[in-house]
């Protein structure tokens, strides 16, 4: 079989937009002005589209199939090239599955990083999942339709072997954002418990969300940003108020 494709090197695509600034009268620096990012070079905008084609057909077949079912050459032929360019792209069929849940991840630490200082840091994780439900779609749909990434979505929380992988991710990730609470407030996360208390707190409601959306109809961005809105706004009266009735 003919490649068709460029196959030199690991294929990267990291984001280079940055900010600016020029000095005005007397010396007064103006506000700085956003650079769009430069047009990446040929030769890495084939290996961008290789490697979305090759993402977007594993994960129509994954969805259409089932994960088990399909194979690396499956994959591969299905965008006209050799098993060893598959690999070059990703380290086998968990790493296509989980990648563009990978993506979101990063999408939302960012959406964290970037909420403002003076917000509890539940509020500041709930701002920041509801904004990155927001504008994911964007980042999302540069690679692949929404629509199969929330099937994909539901693939994972359907697939033993992928939810294990993704919750063992999720570890990590708690862990990663406890550590960035704990530098928002002026804390030290391994002796103040608060900081990883909030995000295993943040992280069960998410869980939960994320497993009766994957188990309903309604498979939408929408439809998991209402559920995922609806849990959290109870997250502070479930812990802190008594739920029966009022003694008589």
């Amino acid at each position: 079989m003919t490649e068709t494709v460029d196959t030199a090197g690991t294929a990267g695509t990291t984001g280079a937009a940055g900010t600016t600034g020029t000095t005005g009268v007397a010396g007064t620096a103006a506000p700085a002005e956003p650079v769009a990012a430069p047009r990446p070079g040929l030769r890495e905008r084939k290996k961008r589209r290789t490697r979305n084609a090759l993402l977007r057909a594993a994960l129509e077949l994954f969805t259409s199939q089932g994960y088990e079912r399909t194979t690396v050459d499956e994959i591969a032929e299905a965008v006209d090239v050799s098993q060893r360019t598959f690999f070059r792209y990703f380290a086998g069929k968990e790493d296509a599955a989980l990648f563009l849940q990978r993506l979101a991840e990063s999408h939302f630490i960012a959406a964290v990083r970037e909420r403002p200082a003076h917000e509890a840091p539940l509020e500041a994780l709930r701002r920041a999942v509801l904004e990155s439900w927001d504008t994911i779609g964007e980042a999302i749909e540069e690679v692949v339709p929404i629509e199969l990434h929330m099937r994909t979505y539901q693939l994972i929380e359907s697939t033993p072997a992928l939810l294990a992988a993704h919750l063992r991710r999720s570890e990590e990730i708690e862990e990663e954002i406890a550590r960035l609470i704990a530098e928002r407030e002026g804390l030290d996360v391994d002796t103040d418990p608060r900081p990883r208390i909030a995000v295993a707190v943040f992280g069960g409601v998410m869980r939960v969300t994320g497993r009766l959306w994957g188990a309903g109809e309604d498979t939408s961005v929408e439809a998991i940003r209402e559920l995922t809105a609806s849990y959290l706004d109870h997250v502070g009266p479930a812990l802190a108020q008594k739920w029966g009735p009022a003694p008589r």
